[in-house]
């Protein structure tokens, strides 16, 4: 007997190609957001000559943003099922805009943590709303499939767009000209937006819970922090405390959704095991490979002397893997099975991440883009099938809530793999041994050590760079170790959690087992029911 899930009634679905321009504005507003991410990278080395951020300020330059949006995501998801979609996608694009001219004149490091905050929260109304939207545009399982590969390439093609369009940037402006850069397609996005993009929101979603929005929020950021000061400074009474708070509100978070009538969240959707697995394998996933994301660049143009253009283009083979195989991830999963996809993906990249444990100083382009095209591949394989599975789990009209959780797991995961691995990576490079003289600063970063060289005669300079460098490929070397431990994990974790998942022609997932996913309670019905076919 097979089991299947048997779909919401959907409004007739419009066949005209209209959907497929919508498709295009929704895939702008991910390349606003992934462009954003990665750009920051080729611009870190200047913004640390420029603003003179202190290591741990640098880290939070580069994880705030992450840490916002983890902790906003739900809210915006709920607060789109609720106002609409569309409204929430148009106005968070508006502000995205304006704040991306705050990022590119902040004078201080303070003043750009704040400005990266700020995008974080308008970040936080873009991701769901795209899936949502998604979601409801197309009912169709293979044009859906095909749809949210599109998604997941476009936002694959942002990660190598922003790199390269940020290198030529700050080859002939200053590291503010990255942020600027994304009003063109904020403008396009919004313009465009208005016009071919259908409303979409529940109809019957209940009021906009302000006290969950708040324990989502402190939890969220409460756990994060805590986990972040840990692994970096050790335990402390403050990383107690947060730790303390944050789980506290987490809990009542959650036991605050479980007696609402119209909760801010379903928490009954984790009851589902395809969608857990699928959360799951996206945090893992994206925890895993952060160490590699947020200092690759650093890499390139600090220990191999690229210019930023040069370390934009070396990143280029990732996406083009990510591309490739987020096209054709959905037929595969067809073709094979969901569970086979995701862990053969996510054991690729792990794999992947471990060839890198050998990486030295003169590593060739041919050996690291190679890795890098793997690596991007298992991703594109795992990231596009588990969007797949969350969004074909939910009702449409949950879809919001149901792409925050995603959103959530991927910016959560990349929160906490800057943290973790990039605390691990600060920590090996902070014991390097520098000639006598040599700054503070210097043992911060990396761009530091390179900034202090200039300061010092030539062979003290000469000794400080080699022992510098050396150090940081030691910490990149131990990171993506620990993140290709990481990411074999996620593996093995996806092949139990999705056995049996598969999805069929009617764009639902399926499973073969007789009890593939449990509810319980007495309000099961709002849940995509299990019957028996036939």
């Amino acid at each position: 007997m097979t089991i299947i899930v048997q779909p919401a009634p959907v409004a007739e679905v419009d066949r005209s190609r209209s959907r497929w321009l919508g498709l295009a504005v929704l895939v702008l507003a991910v390349l606003l957001v992934a462009v954003d991410a990665t750009v920051l990278g080729v611009a870190t080395p200047y913004i640390g000559e420029d603003l003179h951020p202190s290591g741990t300020q640098m880290l939070w330059i580069g994880d705030v943003y992450s840490f916002v949006i983890a902790g906003l995501l739900v809210s915006m998801g709920s607060l789109g099922d609720r106002i609409g979609r569309k409204r929430l996608l148009l106005v968070g694009a508006t502000v995205f805009g304006a704040v991306s001219v705050l990022s590119a004149y902040a004078t201080s490091a303070e003043l750009l943590i704040l400005s990266r905050a700020l995008l974080g929260v308008a970040g936080a109304t873009l991701m769901p709303s795209t899936l949502a939207l998604i979601r409801n545009i197309f009912h169709d399982p293979r044009e859906r499939s095909l749809a949210i590969g599109i998604w997941g390439a476009m936002a694959s093609a942002g990660t190598a767009i922003g790199p390269m369009a940020g290198g030529f940037l700050l080859e002939h402006f200053w590291w503010g000209s990255v942020f600027l850069a994304n009003l063109p397609v904020m403008i396009v996005l919004v313009v465009v937006g208005i016009k071919v993009l259908p409303e979409s929101r529940n109809p019957d979603p209940g009021p906009w819970d302000l006290p969950s929005i708040g324990l989502s929020l402190v939890g969220l950021i409460g756990v994060v922090y805590a986990i972040k000061e840990l692994a970096a400074q050790g335990p402390s009474d403050d990383t107690a405390v947060a730790a303390v708070l944050g789980a506290g509100a987490l809990y009542g978070f959650v036991r605050r959704q479980l007696t609402l009538p119209k909760p801010l969240l379903d928490m009954r959707l984790f009851h589902n095991r395809g969608f857990s697995g699928a959360v799951l394998a996206d945090l893992l996933t994206v925890l895993g490979m952060s160490g590699l994301v947020f200092f690759l660049s650093q890499y390139l143009q600090l220990v191999q002397g690229m210019g930023p253009f040069e370390a934009g283009l070396g990143e280029v083979p990732a996406a083009v893997g990510a591309v490739a195989t987020g096209l054709v991830a959905g037929a595969a999963a067809r073709r094979f099975s969901v569970r086979s996809v995701v862990a053969g993906g996510l054991a690729t990249v792990g794999l992947a991440l471990a060839s890198l444990t050998l990486i030295g100083q003169h590593t060739g382009f041919t050996t690291l883009g190679t890795v890098l095209l793997v690596v991007g591949a298992g991703a594109g394989f795992s990231f596009t099938v588990t969007a797949d599975v969350i969004l074909s789990s939910v009702p449409k009209e949950q879809a919001g809530a149901a792409s925050a959780v995603s959103e959530t797991a991927y910016e959560l995961g990349a929160a906490l793999g800057i943290a973790l691995l990039g605390s691990v990576m600060t920590g090996v490079y902070r014991g390097f041994e520098a000639p006598a003289g040599t700054p503070a600063a210097a043992h911060e970063s990396l761009g530091g050590a390179v900034e202090a060289a200039d300061g010092l005669p030539a062979p003290a300079a000469e000794a400080l760079l080699e022992s510098a460098r050396e150090a940081f490929v030691d910490g990149l070397r131990l990171a993506t170790g620990a993140g290709a431990a990481v990411l074999l994990l996620a593996a093995v974790a996806a092949w139990y959690l999705l056995r049996g998942l598969r999805l069929n022609t009617e764009g639902e997932s399926t499973a073969e087992d007789p009890k593939p996913f449990t509810t319980d309670g007495p309000d099961d019905a709002a849940l995509p029911q299990l019957q028996p076919a036939g």
